[in-house]
């Protein structure tokens, strides 16, 4: 760990200087560039000083154990043990500062929630689910922004899709993505008997022009007449847009705005988020198989979590979590939910580390 803080102190060193160069300060991009890792290796930097300051004053007051004076030696005694642990907890702080940080995090997202097995309660479940991340976005003060929606005629979605954006959003949302299945008696259940039905969730960092670069020639697009609720406007003109990406075979449709050229935008910013989300998956199935994230087929027996509403429970089933507030989850408290995962998955990180 030393070794890779004196790393970063060094590139600090180096980025600082190159900050107060002319010619990179005239370089918009670049200058960009080194202020944002200049900001990023600050804290590793002064942590890392800390670390020292302390490492010295250990070995300064253990060298006072061996002082003739007994009061002397049971204040240093005293000072030596408070100072290794704030030395352990500042090391455990720098050990977690010095994982390899996710290029994603900091990104806005597409999120996408399906309904699977379950019929009609399943799309009430897709619903509910889809209001919880809304309600949790809102407590962020994230925007969330309607794509596309597929309604069930008993209420609630066959498919949504949403970008929601802010500081952050993937950093919260990316252990989602997974098949949700939920336990509960649907209101049409005369005999008050518990179904279980499922709903699929992805979660996609989304994509910028620049890092997918679609050739117009390989897109079908098809324009046709928008259906669902809509008034006098649905059925008149083919405002809908669906687009094809004949190469992967992706198709995104969008008909939720009345103009085609703003469905065919939103359109084609889901086929970005959605090529791109394929090429990370293919980049880090090839580095490490078990850091692929998958959806699922939505089937029941296939579940990242469960929200039991008989129970009141709802339990992650990655880390083993199990956590009696569902009516509070539902209305989007997930920090507990999510800071578990998160502290999981660097605990894993740091453990890859160690060995």
């Amino acid at each position: 760990m030393l070794n890779k803080l004196e790393e970063v102190a060094d590139r600090f060193r180096e980025v600082e200087g190159l900050l107060s160069d002319p010619a990179v300060i005239n370089d918009q991009n670049r200058y960009r560039a080194l202020t944002k890792e200049h900001s990023e290796l600050t804290d590793v930097v002064n942590g890392y000083t800390e670390y020292c300051r302390i490492t010295e004053e250990i070995s300064g007051s253990q060298e006072l154990l061996k002082d003739p004076d007994a009061d002397v030696r049971e204040m240093a005694n005293a000072e030596v043990t408070e100072l290794e642990e704030e030395q352990a907890k500042l090391e455990a702080q720098l050990k977690q500062m010095l994982l390899p940080k996710d290029p994603n995090d900091q990104r806005n997202i597409i999120l996408e929630v399906r309904a699977g097995t379950g019929g009609d309660e399943a799309a009430l479940f897709a619903g509910d689910l889809f209001r919880m991340y809304c309600r949790y976005a809102d407590r962020q003060r994230w925007k969330v922004e309607l794509l596309s929606s597929a309604e069930s005629e008993a209420g609630g979605y066959k498919e949504v899709i949403a970008l929601i954006s802010g500081k952050g959003v993937f950093s919260r949302f990316k252990y989602e993505s997974g098949t949700h299945r939920v336990q509960r008696v649907p209101e049409t259940e005369a005999q008050g008997r518990i179904h279980t039905s499922a709903c699929t969730v992805a979660v996609m960092p989304e994509a910028e022009d620049v890092e997918v670069d679609i050739d117009p020639s390989d897109l079908r697009i098809d324009l046709y007449r928008a259906s669902g609720a809509g008034g006098q406007h649905v059925n008149k003109t083919e405002s809908a847009v669906r687009i094809t990406h004949l190469p992967t075979g992706v198709v995104v449709a969008c008909q939720d705005e009345k103009s085609q050229h703003k469905n065919k935008a939103r359109a084609m910013k889901v086929l970005q988020s959605r090529i791109l989300d394929a090429m990370q998956a293919e980049q880090q199935e090839k580095m490490a198989a078990d850091r692929k994230s998958q959806v699922g087929s939505g089937d029941r027996s296939e579940r990242i979590r469960t929200y039991n509403f008989p129970q009141g429970r709802c339990t992650d089933h990655r880390v083993g979590l199990t956590l009696y507030k569902l009516e509070a989850i539902m209305q989007g408290d997930l920090d507990e939910v999510i800071d578990t995962l998160t502290t999981h998955a660097q605990a894993d990180l740091m453990s890859g580390q160690d060995n």
